[in-house]
């Protein structure tokens, strides 16, 4: 049986993140949420930063999808392990789409309060995304082709 901030959650994810719904965002997030999320300096905040990322989420990978794979609900929070996925059709990061698709992890927990999402903190494989999308060169550091261990490591 699910509860009822999990059924806020589970709306905030299927009609606002998976359907780009911004009626549904303006309905389950305070217009005070808090993000631990960093999303740089000029993040707008509450319901506004939220549609902003679902809006660059489908700008970016028109065929965005949030699939839920586990939820736990602990008092006011809602813990959720999901999986993206999307085709990259459009600027991400500052890089020009690639037509490449990603599948990555993503970590969140939400906390609601009097059926509003209040409280965000979430963590997506931002690093996954670039190396998926062929975005890593030699000179970031890292290489498209995943870790390594270096010679008498």
């Amino acid at each position: 049986m699910t509860s009822d901030i999990e059924n806020i959650v589970r709306h905030l994810i299927e009609e606002g993140f998976n359907k780009g719904n911004m009626d549904a965002i303006n309905a389950v997030t305070s217009p005070a949420l808090i993000e631990h999320q960093n999303f740089g300096p000029n993040h707008a905040a509450g319901a506004e930063g939220v549609r902003a990322i679902v809006a660059s989420l489908h700008r970016s990978f028109p065929d965005f999808r949030l699939t839920i794979e586990d939820v736990a609900v602990a008092g006011d929070a809602v813990w959720l392990r999901m999986v993206a996925t999307g085709t990259h059709r459009g600027p991400y990061m500052g890089h020009a789409a690639t037509g490449r698709s990603i599948r990555i992890d993503v970590f969140d927990v939400i906390r609601v309060e009097n059926d509003l999402m209040v409280e965000h903190w979430g963590v997506p494989d931002r690093l996954g995304v670039l190396s998926q999308l062929g975005l890593l060169t030699a000179s970031s550091g890292a290489t498209p082709a995943g870790p390594h261990i270096a010679d008498g490591a």
